[in-house]
């Protein structure tokens, strides 16, 4: 089974980093399958640097732990505490691309970021990233 790590930023207003998926409606938090010999940390660090630019110290990473998510894939998740440290998301940036389904245009795997409180999560997020986010305490 397939595992994906992501790491839920949050700031000290209590609201979650969420990134705009290119070509979809909905927000994610930052993500992205592990690869092999990668541990679940470096995986979470390695997508959090490469779809939005950020880097913490691993001793800010705090292991949520591993959860089922769809029968083909588990998520592991880790959560950061920003505190102060994003009062401005203007210098995120995704580095990640995929080739664009019609052009083959090298695309940003995400193009946007904002802050979202527990109730915004409900409705921006996929339905079952929604419910696993709001499962947990963060």
């Amino acid at each position: 089974m397939d595992t994906s790590c992501g790491t839920l930023i949050v700031n000290a207003s209590g609201q979650l980093l969420l990134c705009h998926v290119t070509g979809t409606a909905h927000w994610d938090i930052p993500k992205g399958m592990l690869d092999a010999g990668e541990t679940p940390l470096a995986a979470a660090r390695r997508e959090l640097f490469e779809e939005a630019g950020l880097s913490f110290d691993a001793e800010r990473f705090q292991d949520l732990g591993r959860f089922d998510y769809r029968r083909d894939k588990r998520l592991h998740l880790f959560r950061v505490d920003a505190g102060d440290d994003l009062c401005s998301l203007d210098h995120l940036r995704c580095t990640s691309f995929f080739p664009h389904r019609v052009t083959g245009k090298d695309t940003p795997e995400v193009d946007g970021f904002r802050w979202a409180s527990r109730d915004e999560v409900r409705t921006l997020c996929w339905p079952r990233m929604a419910q696993r986010l709001l499962s947990l305490d963060w």
